[in-house]
């Protein structure tokens, strides 16, 4: 036996403690970091060719890192709408100052001052698709086409009304009109009046005045005309559009009925009567349509699939972006980088591009943040079983060493 070789060895499990010791010191400081997975040492044994008989050549023990990059740490709720985290598998796409792009699960995102960006603690920016132009079409395997998530850049909008509706009671027992010209005009005669406020593609409201008039004993007849250009009492103007409803035997119309206007300086608007009922009860009618007039946008929230939809100050919200998250065959892999950010190894394998809820990857949920998955009873416990270990491995690179003093002095 080589006393020399006693002394590596010793030196060797010293230095396989002072690894899992470093790890454990790492896992214990970042046991509050958001989305931190745990780093671990393993051992494994290198042996030296030795007879089965006359000296035995001492060997090492060689240590390995493993990161639980895969292994789900548990999800608190928090006060902040733009805090996201992962609920099962997948990484959040990041983006550094050089436009280097990262996968993340720290998900403590905020708004950047000077960008609009929205930036987590490490400093890196959330990355996506806008839905300006529709629905995104990603690539199954690379980041281009994302762009940072920014909802202040939308600014103010005014959103033209598109939809609206209609319901309520015609009265049964309302008299018939005798015949008059169709479409019904201003000041003519008509049975029921109403009006519904839209809104056109500059933000400003356009109030539809709706003339309904019974021409039978089960149809009315309806016209829309603009409030706002109607001519005086008697004079006949032509309606923005006329169409009638038509009731059947139970006083209800087909389930397909709506009349379609167009708002001047505005979008076709789709009004959806088919709720409204001719029954022998009172007048009562009751509508909406969607739009609005120019709002500013204060704040952001997420969907499940990673919508990301800008909140405007009327209390309305539309959707902006949308965040995918991205995958590889073997997370544990990952190489890790400073910032909580990870990139692609080789054994990790290639970048999987795709959304929340999809092909076994997870949901994202809003107001939550993914916490560290170390446990920290557990790394105090490996503490202590490699000072122990530590400790016994100096005894014998200490032992060898008395040897190696004793062989010495056989000189003298």
């Amino acid at each position: 036996m080589s006393l020399i070789g006693v002394l590596r060895t010793g030196v060797s499990g010293m230095n396989a403690q002072s690894n899992r010791i470093s790890t454990v010191a790492e896992n214990i400081q970042n046991s509050g970091t958001t989305g931190y997975k745990r780093t671990s040492t393993e051992f494994s044994s290198l042996l030296l060719e030795s007879a089965d008989y006359g000296n035995y050549n001492s060997g090492a023990v060689e240590t390995a890192i493993r990161r639980s990059v895969g292994e789900q740490g548990p999800i608190a709720f928090t006060n902040s709408k733009t805090d996201i985290a992962i609920q099962g598998n997948g990484f959040f796409v990041v983006q550094d100052t050089n436009k280097g792009s990262y996968l993340t699960r720290s998900g403590n995102f905020v708004v950047d001052g000077p960008t609009g960006n929205l930036v987590n603690a490490g400093g890196f920016t959330l990355m996506g698709y806008s839905l300006a132009n529709g629905e995104p079409s990603p690539a199954l395997n690379s980041v281009q086409d994302m762009v940072p998530i920014n909802v202040s850049q939308i600014g103010t909008q005014a959103r033209p009304s598109t939809i609206g509706s209609i319901a309520g009671n015609l009265p049964y027992d309302e008299s018939v009109l005798p015949a008059t010209p169709a479409p019904v005009p201003a000041g003519a005669a008509y049975s029921k009046k109403t009006s519904l406020v839209t809104f056109n593609n500059l933000g400003q409201s356009v109030t539809l005045d709706i003339y309904l008039a019974k021409t039978a004993s089960d149809t009315w007849s309806v016209s829309v005309y603009d409030a706002s250009a109607k001519p005086a009492y008697a004079l006949p103007s032509p309606p923005l559009t006329t169409s009638s409803i038509t009731f059947g035997a139970s006083g209800k119309p087909p389930a397909t009925t709506s009349i379609t206007v167009t708002v001047p300086n505005g979008q076709p608007v789709k009004i959806d009567m088919s709720n409204v009922t001719q029954l022998a009860g009172a007048y009562a009618l009751n509508g909406a349509a969607n739009g609005s007039a120019p709002t500013s946008v204060t704040g952001a929230e997420f969907g499940t699939d990673g919508t990301v939809y800008a909140i405007y100050a009327d209390g309305t919200r539309a959707a902006a972006y949308k965040v995918p998250l991205a995958d590889v065959p073997s997370p544990d892999n990952l190489e890790p980088r400073a910032g909580n950010v990870y990139t692609m190894s080789p054994k990790s394998g290639d970048l999987l591009i795709g959304f929340a809820g999809l092909n076994g990857r997870g949901t994202i949920k809003a107001g939550a943040l993914e916490q560290s998955n170390v446990d920290v009873s557990t790394e105090l416990t490996a503490m202590i079983e490699s000072q122990t270990v530590y400790t016994a491995n100096s005894k014998v690179f200490m032992t060898g060493n008395e040897l190696l003093e004793t062989l010495m002095n056989l000189k003298r």
